[in-house]
């Protein structure tokens, strides 16, 4: 028997740092690690409270979403999470959150343009809005899976809420964070009405580079 218990602590210990930094709230969102070098991956249980969980309450999933470790049922959202894992091979955590100002942008279908040298850097050229699906079901998968094939790392799901990826558990933290500072100020400019200025193409795309050169050597691996 595979012994999986590093990643359940993993996938229990952020999830708890994301309720006590206000991400997490109640039962809601999502999050889950990569197993190396298996088609599987480590995620939260469904409907759990994230400050009563503990290691053998997190879940062992395949990527057809069949449970494959686990006291509880796996997340709802555990199709989204193997969407992300089987089109990109660079991602090693996946966190779905309900966080507040990226989820105002969801409600008005506003994605958000190259805004900050970091953003681009990390989450891509742009934060792109994922056509809306009701949770758990294969028509979020599928779109899920169109849209991580552009190489972003962060994603505002309509009507719904975010995703962010990242290489690893604290990279995709970081992401997270910084996913809520654009949509922050990014909101904070649209009130005011005047014209939002964007990073000049040329820099944006030279800035982007970085973020694939690094994904491109985690594919070689």
């Amino acid at each position: 028997m595979k012994d999986y218990l590093d990643p359940k602590q993993q996938v229990l210990d952020y999830s708890q740092e994301l309720v006590q930094r206000g991400y997490f709230a109640g039962t809601g969102g999502n999050l889950s690690i990569r197993l190396q070098n298996e088609t599987a991956f480590a995620i939260t249980p469904s409907n759990f409270n994230y400050m009563m969980m503990q290691v053998d309450d997190i879940c062992i999933v395949d990527f057809s979403s069949e449970k494959i470790e686990g006291l509880h049922k796996p997340s709802i959202e555990s199709g989204m999470h193997a969407a992300v894992y089987e089109a990109r091979t660079d991602v090693g955590c996946v966190i779905h959150t309900h966080q507040e100002y990226a989820s105002a942008l969801a409600l008005i279908d506003s994605p958000i343009p190259a805004l900050y040298d970091e953003q681009v850097r990390w989450l891509g050229r742009s934060v792109e809005i994922v056509s809306y699906a009701p949770s758990g079901t294969g028509f979020l998968r599928h779109n899920i899976s169109k849209m991580v094939k552009n190489n972003h790392n962060a994603y505002i799901l309509k009507n719904h809420g975010a995703l962010i990826l990242g290489s690893d558990p604290e990279r995709a933290l970081d992401n997270m964070l910084l996913l809520e500072k654009c949509a922050l100020t990014y909101l904070l400019a649209l009130c005011t009405e005047k014209k939002i200025h964007k990073i000049p193409l040329p820099i944006r795309e030279i800035i982007f580079s970085k973020l694939r050169k690094d994904q491109k050597k985690l594919d070689a691996n």
